[in-house]
Protein backbone atom coordinates (compact mmCIF):
# COMPACT_ATOMS: atom_id res chain seq x y z
CA UNK A 1 0.00 0.00 0.00
CA UNK A 2 3.09 2.27 0.95
CA UNK A 3 4.28 2.40 -2.44
CA UNK A 4 1.13 2.65 -4.15
CA UNK A 5 0.65 5.83 -2.36
CA UNK A 6 4.11 7.18 -3.43
CA UNK A 7 3.20 6.15 -7.17
CA UNK A 8 -0.10 8.04 -6.59
CA UNK A 9 1.94 11.25 -5.06
CA UNK A 10 4.46 11.02 -7.34
CA UNK A 11 1.79 11.62 -9.67
CA UNK A 12 0.15 13.93 -8.24
CA UNK A 13 2.83 16.24 -8.15
CA UNK A 14 3.28 15.93 -12.27
CA UNK A 15 -0.28 16.41 -13.14
CA UNK A 16 -2.66 19.00 -11.94
CA UNK A 17 -5.20 17.11 -13.63
CA UNK A 18 -4.73 13.94 -11.75
CA UNK A 19 -4.11 15.79 -8.53
CA UNK A 20 -7.43 17.71 -8.62
CA UNK A 21 -9.51 14.44 -9.71
CA UNK A 22 -7.93 12.35 -6.41
CA UNK A 23 -8.76 15.59 -3.88
CA UNK A 24 -12.42 15.40 -5.89
CA UNK A 25 -12.52 11.78 -4.92
CA UNK A 26 -11.26 11.74 -1.60
CA UNK A 27 -13.05 14.51 -0.29
CA UNK A 28 -16.54 13.03 -2.35
CA UNK A 29 -16.29 10.08 -0.16
CA UNK A 30 -15.41 11.62 3.35
CA UNK A 31 -18.44 13.78 3.09
CA UNK A 32 -20.58 10.62 2.57
CA UNK A 33 -18.44 8.80 5.60
CA UNK A 34 -19.07 12.18 7.11
CA UNK A 35 -22.73 12.97 6.43
CA UNK A 36 -23.56 9.94 9.06
CA UNK A 37 -22.22 11.38 11.49
CA UNK A 38 -24.16 14.58 11.13
CA UNK A 39 -27.60 12.67 11.20
CA UNK A 40 -26.86 11.28 14.36
CA UNK A 41 -25.64 13.61 16.19
CA UNK A 42 -27.76 16.73 17.35
CA UNK A 43 -25.71 20.34 17.84
CA UNK A 44 -25.14 20.60 21.57
CA UNK A 45 -24.78 24.01 22.80
CA UNK A 46 -22.26 23.30 25.88
CA UNK A 47 -19.70 20.79 23.50
CA UNK A 48 -16.75 22.64 22.57
CA UNK A 49 -14.22 21.25 20.03
CA UNK A 50 -10.27 22.14 20.09
CA UNK A 51 -7.68 21.18 18.07
CA UNK A 52 -4.01 22.72 17.22
CA UNK A 53 -2.28 22.00 14.32
CA UNK A 54 -4.57 19.49 13.21
CA UNK A 55 -3.79 17.06 16.34
CA UNK A 56 -0.31 17.35 16.36
CA UNK A 57 0.17 19.64 19.57
CA UNK A 58 -1.75 20.98 22.56
CA UNK A 59 -0.28 24.87 22.29
CA UNK A 60 -1.28 28.31 20.89
CA UNK A 61 -4.59 30.04 21.35
CA UNK A 62 -6.82 26.78 21.13
CA UNK A 63 -4.69 25.80 24.77
CA UNK A 64 -4.59 28.90 26.15
CA UNK A 65 -8.78 29.67 25.26
CA UNK A 66 -9.20 26.20 26.94
CA UNK A 67 -6.95 26.56 29.91
CA UNK A 68 -8.94 29.84 30.72
CA UNK A 69 -12.12 28.64 30.33
CA UNK A 70 -11.55 25.89 32.93
CA UNK A 71 -11.29 29.24 35.56
CA UNK A 72 -14.35 30.93 34.41
CA UNK A 73 -17.82 29.79 35.80
CA UNK A 74 -19.50 30.51 32.81
CA UNK A 75 -18.00 27.19 31.40
CA UNK A 76 -18.91 24.82 34.55
CA UNK A 77 -21.18 22.50 33.06
CA UNK A 78 -19.82 23.10 29.28
CA UNK A 79 -17.56 19.33 27.46
CA UNK A 80 -14.63 20.23 26.19
CA UNK A 81 -13.12 18.02 23.61
CA UNK A 82 -9.18 17.89 22.71
CA UNK A 83 -8.22 16.54 19.37
CA UNK A 84 -4.63 14.73 19.02
CA UNK A 85 -3.10 12.39 16.43
CA UNK A 86 -1.37 11.12 19.17
CA UNK A 87 -3.67 11.43 22.62
CA UNK A 88 -1.23 9.94 24.51
CA UNK A 89 2.06 12.58 23.47
CA UNK A 90 0.19 15.46 25.17
CA UNK A 91 -0.33 16.53 29.34
CA UNK A 92 -3.22 18.45 28.70
CA UNK A 93 -4.44 20.34 32.13
CA UNK A 94 -6.75 17.85 33.46
CA UNK A 95 -10.51 18.82 34.19
CA UNK A 96 -13.29 16.65 34.84
CA UNK A 97 -15.32 18.38 31.41
CA UNK A 98 -12.57 17.28 29.82
CA UNK A 99 -12.45 14.51 26.99
CA UNK A 100 -9.76 13.66 24.60
CA UNK A 101 -9.88 11.90 21.55
CA UNK A 102 -7.94 10.69 18.12
CA UNK A 103 -7.96 12.46 15.38
CA UNK A 104 -9.96 11.63 12.48
CA UNK A 105 -11.81 8.90 14.71
CA UNK A 106 -15.23 8.25 14.84
CA UNK A 107 -15.27 9.78 18.25
CA UNK A 108 -13.30 13.24 16.43
CA UNK A 109 -16.67 12.54 14.16
CA UNK A 110 -18.68 12.47 16.25
CA UNK A 111 -17.85 15.94 18.03
CA UNK A 112 -17.11 17.53 15.46
CA UNK A 113 -20.82 17.02 14.36
CA UNK A 114 -22.06 17.92 17.71
CA UNK A 115 -19.91 20.79 18.67
CA UNK A 116 -21.22 24.00 19.33
CA UNK A 117 -17.70 25.49 19.02
CA UNK A 118 -14.97 23.93 17.10
CA UNK A 119 -11.63 26.54 18.06
CA UNK A 120 -8.76 25.77 16.14
CA UNK A 121 -5.67 27.05 14.23
CA UNK A 122 -5.23 25.37 11.21
CA UNK A 123 -7.50 24.11 8.49
CA UNK A 124 -10.38 21.82 9.32
CA UNK A 125 -11.04 18.75 7.05
CA UNK A 126 -12.96 19.69 3.98
CA UNK A 127 -15.24 16.65 4.55
CA UNK A 128 -16.10 17.93 7.76
CA UNK A 129 -19.57 20.05 6.89
CA UNK A 130 -20.10 22.33 8.97
CA UNK A 131 -23.71 23.04 10.76
CA UNK A 132 -25.41 26.28 10.52
CA UNK A 133 -26.04 26.03 14.57
CA UNK A 134 -22.01 25.35 14.90
CA UNK A 135 -19.55 28.40 15.27
CA UNK A 136 -15.65 27.91 14.06
CA UNK A 137 -13.44 29.67 15.55
CA UNK A 138 -10.54 29.90 13.54
CA UNK A 139 -7.31 31.12 15.54
CA UNK A 140 -4.62 30.88 13.07
CA UNK A 141 -1.09 30.38 14.43
CA UNK A 142 1.23 33.96 14.29
CA UNK A 143 1.82 37.25 13.14
CA UNK A 144 2.78 36.70 9.06
CA UNK A 145 5.96 37.65 7.88
CA UNK A 146 6.05 35.34 5.04
CA UNK A 147 2.76 35.92 2.42
CA UNK A 148 -0.28 33.53 2.66
CA UNK A 149 -2.88 32.04 0.22
CA UNK A 150 -4.03 34.31 -1.53
CA UNK A 151 -1.51 36.85 -1.19
CA UNK A 152 0.63 34.84 -3.02
CA UNK A 153 1.59 35.16 -6.36
CA UNK A 154 4.33 32.52 -6.92
CA UNK A 155 4.08 29.34 -8.04
CA UNK A 156 6.28 27.92 -5.59
CA UNK A 157 4.22 24.95 -4.09
CA UNK A 158 5.00 21.00 -5.16
CA UNK A 159 1.41 20.25 -4.35
CA UNK A 160 -0.67 22.78 -5.02
CA UNK A 161 -0.73 25.65 -7.25
CA UNK A 162 -2.00 29.07 -6.61
CA UNK A 163 -5.52 28.63 -8.21
CA UNK A 164 -5.67 25.23 -5.82
CA UNK A 165 -4.62 27.26 -2.85
CA UNK A 166 -6.95 29.81 -3.35
CA UNK A 167 -9.90 27.11 -3.75
CA UNK A 168 -9.03 25.42 -0.47
CA UNK A 169 -8.69 28.60 1.24
CA UNK A 170 -12.10 29.42 0.41
CA UNK A 171 -14.04 26.64 1.05
CA UNK A 172 -12.01 26.70 4.73
CA UNK A 173 -13.10 30.71 4.56
CA UNK A 174 -16.42 30.17 3.75
CA UNK A 175 -16.92 28.25 7.21
CA UNK A 176 -14.92 31.05 9.26
CA UNK A 177 -17.78 32.72 12.47
CA UNK A 178 -14.96 34.03 13.97
CA UNK A 179 -11.01 35.24 13.33
CA UNK A 180 -8.45 35.96 16.14
CA UNK A 181 -6.44 38.84 15.26
CA UNK A 182 -3.87 40.57 17.63
CA UNK A 183 -2.89 43.91 16.01
CA UNK A 184 -4.36 46.07 13.46
CA UNK A 185 -1.72 44.72 10.88
CA UNK A 186 -2.66 41.33 11.04
CA UNK A 187 -6.41 42.26 10.57
CA UNK A 188 -5.55 43.10 7.33
CA UNK A 189 -3.53 40.86 6.03
CA UNK A 190 -6.02 37.98 7.14
CA UNK A 191 -8.60 40.16 5.39
CA UNK A 192 -6.45 39.87 2.47
CA UNK A 193 -4.70 36.54 2.48
CA UNK A 194 -8.10 34.67 3.20
CA UNK A 195 -10.32 36.42 1.04
CA UNK A 196 -12.72 37.85 3.70
CA UNK A 197 -14.38 40.49 1.81
CA UNK A 198 -15.53 38.43 -0.81
CA UNK A 199 -16.57 35.79 0.74
CA UNK A 200 -18.47 38.42 3.43
CA UNK A 201 -16.48 37.78 6.27
CA UNK A 202 -14.81 40.88 7.02
CA UNK A 203 -16.57 41.56 9.84
CA UNK A 204 -15.60 38.25 11.43
CA UNK A 205 -12.08 39.14 13.11
CA UNK A 206 -11.73 40.09 16.86
CA UNK A 207 -8.88 42.18 17.69
CA UNK A 208 -7.92 41.56 20.91
CA UNK A 209 -4.38 40.64 21.18
CA UNK A 210 -3.38 36.37 20.98
CA UNK A 211 -4.10 34.50 23.60
CA UNK A 212 -1.49 32.43 22.77
CA UNK A 213 0.71 34.79 24.37
CA UNK A 214 -0.88 35.43 27.67
CA UNK A 215 1.51 32.57 29.06
CA UNK A 216 4.44 35.04 28.03
CA UNK A 217 3.24 37.41 30.79
CA UNK A 218 2.62 35.46 33.33
CA UNK A 219 5.14 33.19 34.03
CA UNK A 220 7.83 33.75 36.91
CA UNK A 221 11.82 32.58 36.97
CA UNK A 222 10.85 29.85 39.21
CA UNK A 223 8.54 28.35 36.45
CA UNK A 224 11.75 29.11 34.08
CA UNK A 225 13.56 26.78 35.83
CA UNK A 226 11.54 24.44 36.40
CA UNK A 227 11.05 24.35 32.42
CA UNK A 228 14.93 24.25 32.19
CA UNK A 229 15.07 21.02 34.47
CA UNK A 230 12.19 19.15 32.21
CA UNK A 231 13.99 19.86 29.35
CA UNK A 232 17.45 19.04 31.11
CA UNK A 233 19.40 21.73 29.15
CA UNK A 234 22.75 23.37 30.76
CA UNK A 235 22.04 25.75 33.60
CA UNK A 236 25.20 27.69 33.40
CA UNK A 237 24.78 28.07 29.73
CA UNK A 238 23.09 30.85 26.79
CA UNK A 239 20.14 29.28 25.01
CA UNK A 240 19.39 29.79 21.36
CA UNK A 241 16.89 28.55 19.81
CA UNK A 242 16.98 27.75 16.41
CA UNK A 243 13.62 27.34 14.39
CA UNK A 244 13.45 27.57 10.50
CA UNK A 245 10.51 27.27 8.54
CA UNK A 246 9.53 24.99 6.03
CA UNK A 247 10.28 25.04 2.29
CA UNK A 248 6.99 24.71 0.10
CA UNK A 249 8.87 22.84 -2.72
CA UNK A 250 11.02 20.68 -0.68
CA UNK A 251 8.79 17.61 -0.76
CA UNK A 252 9.89 13.80 -1.10
CA UNK A 253 7.53 11.07 -1.99
CA UNK A 254 7.23 8.77 1.05
CA UNK A 255 8.30 11.56 3.48
CA UNK A 256 6.71 14.52 3.41
CA UNK A 257 7.95 18.16 3.62
CA UNK A 258 11.85 17.93 4.62
CA UNK A 259 14.23 20.63 5.29
CA UNK A 260 18.01 20.05 3.92
CA UNK A 261 20.36 21.44 6.37
CA UNK A 262 22.34 24.99 5.25
CA UNK A 263 23.83 25.25 8.70
CA UNK A 264 27.25 24.27 9.90
CA UNK A 265 26.48 22.87 13.49
CA UNK A 266 29.62 21.63 13.34
CA UNK A 267 31.40 24.80 13.11
CA UNK A 268 29.10 26.44 15.13
CA UNK A 269 30.59 23.74 17.81
CA UNK A 270 33.69 24.43 17.49
CA UNK A 271 33.35 28.43 17.65
CA UNK A 272 30.36 28.77 20.45
CA UNK A 273 29.93 25.53 21.95
CA UNK A 274 31.71 26.29 25.11
CA UNK A 275 28.64 29.84 26.01
CA UNK A 276 26.00 28.32 24.30
CA UNK A 277 23.57 25.38 23.84
CA UNK A 278 20.99 25.11 20.97
CA UNK A 279 17.58 24.11 21.18
CA UNK A 280 16.16 22.84 17.63
CA UNK A 281 12.70 22.95 16.25
CA UNK A 282 12.48 22.21 12.25
CA UNK A 283 9.05 23.43 11.17
CA UNK A 284 5.87 20.82 12.05
CA UNK A 285 4.92 19.85 8.53
CA UNK A 286 8.40 18.64 7.83
CA UNK A 287 8.10 14.96 7.98
CA UNK A 288 11.46 13.52 7.85
CA UNK A 289 13.62 12.76 11.31
CA UNK A 290 16.43 14.94 11.50
CA UNK A 291 19.63 13.00 13.56
CA UNK A 292 21.44 15.29 16.22
CA UNK A 293 22.58 12.08 18.26
CA UNK A 294 26.23 13.27 17.28
CA UNK A 295 25.78 16.94 18.72
CA UNK A 296 24.38 15.55 21.89
CA UNK A 297 25.68 18.37 24.94
CA UNK A 298 25.26 20.92 22.68
CA UNK A 299 22.13 20.55 20.55
CA UNK A 300 18.45 19.36 21.54
CA UNK A 301 15.83 18.26 19.29
CA UNK A 302 12.52 20.02 20.46
CA UNK A 303 10.44 19.67 17.10
CA UNK A 304 8.07 17.36 19.39
CA UNK A 305 8.06 19.20 22.66
CA UNK A 306 3.99 20.66 22.91
CA UNK A 307 4.12 24.33 24.27
CA UNK A 308 6.92 26.71 22.30
CA UNK A 309 6.04 29.49 24.78
CA UNK A 310 7.73 27.45 27.11
CA UNK A 311 10.91 27.42 24.63
CA UNK A 312 10.51 30.78 24.26
CA UNK A 313 11.11 31.60 28.15
CA UNK A 314 13.96 29.11 28.44
CA UNK A 315 16.05 31.52 25.00
CA UNK A 316 18.24 33.79 25.90
CA UNK A 317 18.09 34.48 21.81
CA UNK A 318 16.09 33.54 19.38
CA UNK A 319 16.72 32.23 15.14
CA UNK A 320 14.96 31.71 12.72
CA UNK A 321 14.74 32.27 8.45
CA UNK A 322 10.81 33.34 8.02
CA UNK A 323 9.51 31.66 10.75
CA UNK A 324 6.52 34.43 12.01
CA UNK A 325 8.11 33.02 15.73
CA UNK A 326 9.99 36.28 16.41
CA UNK A 327 6.93 38.29 16.85
CA UNK A 328 5.96 36.15 19.58
CA UNK A 329 8.92 35.96 21.38
CA UNK A 330 9.55 40.18 20.41
CA UNK A 331 7.42 40.34 23.67
CA UNK A 332 9.64 38.99 25.66
CA UNK A 333 12.41 41.80 24.68
CA UNK A 334 15.52 39.41 24.11
CA UNK A 335 17.56 39.23 21.16
CA UNK A 336 16.43 37.88 17.58
CA UNK A 337 18.59 37.20 14.51
CA UNK A 338 17.68 36.16 11.01
CA UNK A 339 20.09 33.42 9.48
CA UNK A 340 18.43 33.96 5.56
CA UNK A 341 20.96 31.59 3.71
CA UNK A 342 18.38 31.84 0.72
CA UNK A 343 16.65 34.69 0.73
CA UNK A 344 16.58 35.44 -3.11
CA UNK A 345 15.04 32.24 -4.06
CA UNK A 346 12.86 32.42 -1.05
CA UNK A 347 11.51 35.75 -2.02
CA UNK A 348 11.61 35.59 -5.05
CA UNK A 349 10.56 31.81 -5.88
CA UNK A 350 8.23 31.13 -3.03
CA UNK A 351 6.53 33.54 -0.55
CA UNK A 352 7.44 37.09 -1.03
CA UNK A 353 6.85 39.09 2.40
CA UNK A 354 4.22 41.68 3.75
CA UNK A 355 7.38 43.62 5.93
CA UNK A 356 10.43 45.73 5.25
CA UNK A 357 12.80 43.74 6.34
CA UNK A 358 14.47 46.60 7.71
CA UNK A 359 12.07 46.72 10.15
CA UNK A 360 13.41 43.70 12.08
CA UNK A 361 14.68 44.22 15.06
CA UNK A 362 17.52 41.75 14.65
CA UNK A 363 20.98 40.97 12.69
CA UNK A 364 19.86 39.38 8.88
CA UNK A 365 22.71 37.25 8.15
CA UNK A 366 23.33 35.30 5.03
CA UNK A 367 26.46 32.70 5.08
CA UNK A 368 27.65 30.71 8.18
CA UNK A 369 30.41 32.95 8.62
CA UNK A 370 28.40 36.16 8.91
CA UNK A 371 25.96 34.02 12.03
CA UNK A 372 28.83 33.05 13.38
CA UNK A 373 30.05 36.73 14.28
CA UNK A 374 26.37 37.83 14.95
CA UNK A 375 26.34 35.24 17.76
CA UNK A 376 29.29 36.54 19.12
CA UNK A 377 28.20 40.97 18.98
CA UNK A 378 24.57 39.60 19.89
CA UNK A 379 24.82 41.98 23.24
CA UNK A 380 26.13 44.93 21.11
CA UNK A 381 23.33 44.18 18.03
CA UNK A 382 20.81 44.09 20.99
CA UNK A 383 21.41 47.20 22.42
CA UNK A 384 21.79 49.14 19.21
CA UNK A 385 18.50 48.17 17.91
CA UNK A 386 16.64 49.29 20.94
CA UNK A 387 14.98 51.99 19.29
CA UNK A 388 13.24 49.84 16.38
CA UNK A 389 12.77 47.07 18.85
CA UNK A 390 10.54 49.54 20.84
CA UNK A 391 8.52 50.58 17.36
CA UNK A 392 8.12 46.78 16.36
CA UNK A 393 6.30 46.05 19.38
CA UNK A 394 4.11 49.08 19.50
CA UNK A 395 3.50 48.33 15.72
CA UNK A 396 3.00 44.26 16.21
CA UNK A 397 2.30 43.49 19.92
CA UNK A 398 1.03 46.30 21.55
CA UNK A 399 -2.52 44.30 22.64
CA UNK A 400 -1.02 41.88 24.06
CA UNK A 401 -0.89 41.91 27.59
CA UNK A 402 -1.33 38.47 29.78
CA UNK A 403 -5.45 39.25 29.27
CA UNK A 404 -5.99 38.68 25.65
CA UNK A 405 -7.94 34.94 26.12
CA UNK A 406 -10.56 36.29 28.70
CA UNK A 407 -11.47 39.45 25.62
CA UNK A 408 -11.73 36.88 23.37
CA UNK A 409 -13.72 34.06 25.06
CA UNK A 410 -16.21 37.36 26.11
CA UNK A 411 -16.42 38.05 22.19
CA UNK A 412 -17.12 34.89 21.33
CA UNK A 413 -19.62 33.85 24.17
CA UNK A 414 -21.13 37.60 24.66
Amino acid sequence: MKKIRNVLVNLAKKNVLFRKASRTIVVFFGKIKYSYYMMTNKVDDKVILFEAFGGRNYTCSPKAIYEKMLTMKKFKDYKLIWAFVNPDNHEVKKDKRLTIVTSKSKEYYKYCASAKYWIVNSIMPESVIKKKKQVYVQCWHGTPLKKLRYDIEVEGGALNTIKEMRKRNDIDASRFDYFISPSKYCTERFTSAFNLKKLNKEHIIIEEGYPRNDFLFNKTETDILKIKKKLNVPLDKKIIFYMPTFRDNQHTTGVGYTYNLAIDFDSLKEKIGDEYFILFSPHYFIANKIDMSKYEGFIKNVARYDEINELYLISDIIMTDYSSIFFDFANLKKPMLFYMYDFAEYKDKLRDFYISLDELPGDIVYTQKELEKSIKNIDKTFEKNQEKYKKFNKKYNYLDDGNASERVINKIFR
